[in-house]
């Protein structure tokens, strides 16, 4: 039976990868984004796949639940969803960070993952199946300076990950969040307002994730045996870790 998959976020990086990915499967795409020629470029490339692109903001909640109400027949059973649009803005400190930042941060990694999941959620209950696929960061996990506002709305995506799973309990519906680390893709050029210099600078010397891999850990946890659920996956280049803790020592 074909299956059908929903990602946020479709227009570059993590998106577009899982995109690509479940095409080559044969999978059926609804691919979601607020940029149009991107969306139609992407359709054009999928189009041996039965894609439905939607250019959609996410924070939007009207146009979330219209999209939702208004998808094709052949598209209404999703099978996975996978909550990727999201962004960090600035990397200042939380006294120096723009409030309009932190609002779109929060709007968009937190509000408008919701609105998806909790508008897509009850028809997979009512059918007892799907994969609810969120994008978390290990910035949800361990505090770095300036990732104040950023790394606390992907500490909303681990938790309410596993409330989800909690209230899930009863259905064979899975929730998996996936905590990439440093990654190369348009995320930097995002966080840094569109400067290509501070953003080239943050791979410099490294070799970093690239949203292929991150596709294919997407692709992964979907294709395990439908008994087993992978809750957590933390994944950072080898050139990456989590440590040492910081310590100020004054003059």
């Amino acid at each position: 039976m074909q299956k059908t998959i929903c990602i946020t976020g479709a227009t570059s990086g993590f998106g577009r990868a899982c995109a690509e990915r479940f095409a080559a499967d044969g999978w059926r795409l609804i691919v979601i984004g607020r940029r149009a020629e991107r969306l139609a470029q992407l359709r054009d490339q999928l189009s041996a796949s039965p894609i439905h692109a939607v250019t959609l903001d996410v924070r939007d909640p009207e146009a979330v639940s219209a999209m939702v109400r208004d998808l094709p027949p052949e598209f209404g059973a999703i099978d996975v969803l996978v909550n990727n649009a999201g962004l960090a803005l600035g990397l200042e400190g939380a006294h120096q960070a723009s409030l309009a930042d932190w609002e779109t941060m929060i709007d968009t990694n937190i509000k408008g993952l919701c609105y998806l999941t909790r508008c897509l959620l009850p028809a997979m209950v009512t059918r007892n199946r799907g994969h609810i696929i969120n994008m978390g960061s290990i910035a949800g996990n361990y505090p770095y300076p300036g990732g104040n506002v950023y790394g606390t709305t992907k500490a909303f995506v681990k938790q309410f990950s596993r409330n989800l799973l909690t209230d899930l309990i009863r259905t064979k519906i899975r929730v998996t969040n996936i905590e990439p680390g440093l990654s190369e893709s348009e995320f930097s050029l995002v966080r840094f307002h569109g400067d290509q210099g501070k953003a080239s600078a943050v791979y410099q010397g490294t070799e970093p994730l690239r949203p292929v891999d991150i596709a294919e850990i997407v692709h992964w946890v979907t294709t395990v045996p439908p008994h087993v659920n992978i809750c957590t996956v933390e994944v950072m280049p080898v050139c990456q870790s989590c440590g040492p803790l910081a310590v100020h020592r004054e003059p």
